[in-house]
């Protein structure tokens, strides 16, 4: 349903359109590609699916969901044999909308195409973002459920993801007895997007689950050793694909805190940073219950012990990952382990900022550190230091790297791999979508370029604050589920 008031083009990820689509960057220029992208349906185009999915939602089955307010506008085949779904979300009603519009406004459309591509640089698996078109539609929404509609400004992502089945895809099939089609779309995913599982094994579907059990806990874990925070970590947004998906209110941390939470319409802080894992560990489980009218008894056993085994993936990738990020071995030892800990509570009992803290230390030699050089630029290891403890941190850590045989020169070049300079926190994008509801997209723009290389140091970046202490301001910013 294209908006009645035209769409424009604001931002395109030249990457997604050039790598993932092979299309030539001229086509961006084109009032076809222009009518695709903002859901004008045309000869070349003649048709769009919406997807049918449940879910369990705040810990409660909520029924059949959507979608909504996307639609799946085809599916393309690139010349290194990869598939993209492409998914035009804020494209209007759909069969799913219930009480619905079906639109998008501008302010989660910015978050969504600025956070597809920033994690995809960070290197977490996740949907992509080829486009992000705005209209002059008014779209009411009330932002904080405070009772407030205001007009809002509409606005289409087109999303690209190998595939957009979720945990909900199946739970909605169990839910209503369609068994038949359950195993349909589990033979579907498994032809699709699972080509290491024999097809004819009797035990695929004990397969699939596992290979979903082992991708959403490297994914979790990825999320955590980066301080991301998904808001709505709902059935209906966990994708089969173990990919990140749906980014509604999410969060990068600021200070390192278990508790927090970036959804405002998340009362109880179910989906808290520190909560990640047992969240995942919760959909899972819905996802065995699902598959539990299409396996036999021995297969139910079976796959409860498959999910047993998910915190101990998790924990094991997440040591690995922050063992990394201090330049330690990616096959982490109790002294490694150990020395994580270290820097973790450190951090919790200094409330320093995550990313900075991780990166600072990559860009300090530990001997100014340990001689309590500290320059006052480098303001999370500031923070850091206003504990005795980081002095004991220092001697341990400096001690096991002598103990494996890295120089400090080499620690420093392997951090700054690993730990990004910038991410798109919550200040950042909300003073793009200030800029962008003034026809500004100026900042829109310049944090896509920013954030396209995370863990090199930009001047424009640095210019812009982007590595800087938060203003004081960002303290007070709220998202909430109202999109």
């Amino acid at each position: 349903m294209p908006f009645r008031s035209g769409a424009t083009l604001v931002a395109i990820s030249d990457d997604v359109l050039i790598e993932c689509l092979n299309l030539n960057p001229l086509v961006k220029e084109s009032d076809v590609f222009l009518k695709f992208i903002s859901g004008q349906h045309s000869a070349h185009f003649p048709f769009a699916l919406a997807h049918r999915y449940g879910g369990h939602q705040f810990g409660y089955w909520s029924g059949q969901l959507g979608d909504g307010r996307a639609a799946i506008l085809g599916t393309f085949l690139n010349s290194h044999g990869d598939i993209w779904e492409l998914n035009l979300k804020g494209s209007g009603l759909t069969p799913f909308s219930r009480q619905g519009d079906g639109r998008a406004v501008l302010r989660s459309s910015v978050r969504e195409f600025l956070a597809s591509e920033a994690m995809h640089f960070l290197g977490v698996p996740t949907s992509r973002a080829l486009s992000l078109v705005i209209s002059e539609d008014a779209v009411l929404r009330d932002e904080f459920y405070t009772g407030n509609l205001r007009a809002e400004r509409g606005a289409m992502v087109v999303r690209v993801a190998p595939s957009w089945f979720r945990i909900g895809s199946l739970e909605i099939l169990a839910f209503h007895g369609e068994f038949q089609l359950l195993q349909s779309l589990m033979e579907y995913i498994i032809k699709h997007h699972y080509g290491n599982i024999d097809a004819e094994n009797k035990d695929r579907y004990l397969m699939l689950f596992e290979e979903i059990v082992n991708g959403t806990a490297h994914l979790i874990a990825a999320w955590q050793s980066l301080g991301f925070t998904h808001g709505v970590c709902n059935t209906d947004n966990f994708s089969l694909l173990s990919l990140t998906i749906d980014y509604g209110p999410f969060g990068f941390l600021e200070e390192y805190n278990l508790e927090f939470v970036p959804n405002t319409s998340d009362d109880e802080g179910r989906y808290s940073y520190g909560k990640q894992p047992s969240v995942g560990y919760y959909n899972l489980d819905k996802l065995r219950v699902a598959l539990d009218p299409i396996l036999t008894y021995d297969q139910q056993e079976t796959a409860k012990i498959i999910l047993n085994g998910y915190y101990e993936i998790l924990n094991r990738t997440l040591l690995q990952h922050f063992a990394e990020k201090l330049g330690l071995s990616p096959s982490p030892s109790a002294a490694d382990a150990s020395i994580v800990k270290m820097f973790l509570n450190l951090m919790q009992l200094t409330r320093s900022d995550f990313t900075m803290s991780f990166r600072q230390l990559a860009e300090a030699r530990l001997d100014n550190l340990i001689k309590g050089d500290i320059h006052p630029s480098q303001w999370a290891l500031m923070q850091l230091s206003s504990n005795h403890q980081f002095e004991i941190f220092l001697d341990n850590y400096r001690a096991r790297l002598r103990e494996i045989g890295l120089s400090d020169h080499d620690r420093m070049r392997k951090m700054r791999k690993t730990n990004p300079m910038y991410i798109l926190r919550t200040w950042m994008a909300h003073s793009a979508i200030q800029l962008a509801e003034m026809n500004d997209f100026s900042e829109v723009r310049k944090l896509q370029r920013v954030l396209s290389s995370p863990f090199t140091k930009q001047a424009e970046a640095e210019s812009a604050g982007y590595s800087s202490r938060p203003p004081p301001w960002a303290s007070s910013l709220k998202v909430s589920c109202s999109s």
